[in-house]
């Protein structure tokens, strides 16, 4: 088998893997973030619903768990059939890896930058009830209640999503891994 086409396969499983093992520790993490979140805003004077009426949710919902899943499985599937030989594996590859690197690639970019985003978004609000809230604060309120490791894991996440699919096509197109597949 071509170091190409291996190299591709790593890293669509590391890409899986980042996944399942983030989704899993978020399973119980996001809820004390979101308490953490919320307590900070109430030491602040203002009302921790506030955070959800502008959009601050950082609790997964059951859709985001079976996304984040099925994303893990397709990926998985893509390895498996890439290391078979299988043409399909390369052709879907080839679809499904710049679909990873908009969807993914996006959501990521979200959660690398999301305090100055936040930070950005909340200093232009129009609504009094923030005006005083040190959105900052409170995101970072959040952020020390997550494992100690998940905020280096969400930036590999994010390179193996944009870089990482990017290098897949790359990988899966040259001349070795094309007659690995034939």
């Amino acid at each position: 088998m071509p170091f190409c086409v291996v190299l591709a396969i790593v890293l669509q499983l590391l890409l899986a893997g980042m996944f399942v093992v983030m989704l899993g520790a978020y399973r119980s993490a996001g809820p004390r973030a979101q308490r953490a979140a919320e307590e900070a805003t109430a030491r602040q004077g203002v009302a921790p619903q506030i955070l959800a009426e502008h959009g601050i949710r950082l609790e997964e919902g059951r859709g985001g768990f079976v996304v984040g899943y099925l994303i893990a499985a397709v990926l998985t599937a893509l390895a498996i059939l890439n290391l078979t030989g299988n043409e399909l594996g390369r052709l879907l590859s080839w679809v499904v890896q710049p679909l990873v690197f908009l969807g993914v690639g996006y959501v990521t970019t979200i959660q690398v930058f999301a305090v100055p985003m936040t930070v950005s978004v909340f200093a232009r609000l129009d609504d009094p009830r923030v005006q005083g809230l040190d959105i900052r604060a409170v995101l970072h309120a959040a952020v020390d209640v997550l494992p100690s490791w998940y905020r280096p894991a969400t930036v590999l996440r994010w390179l193996l999503a944009t870089a990482g699919s990017v290098a897949v096509i790359i990988l899966l197109a040259l001349p070795a891994a094309g007659s690995y597949f034939s």
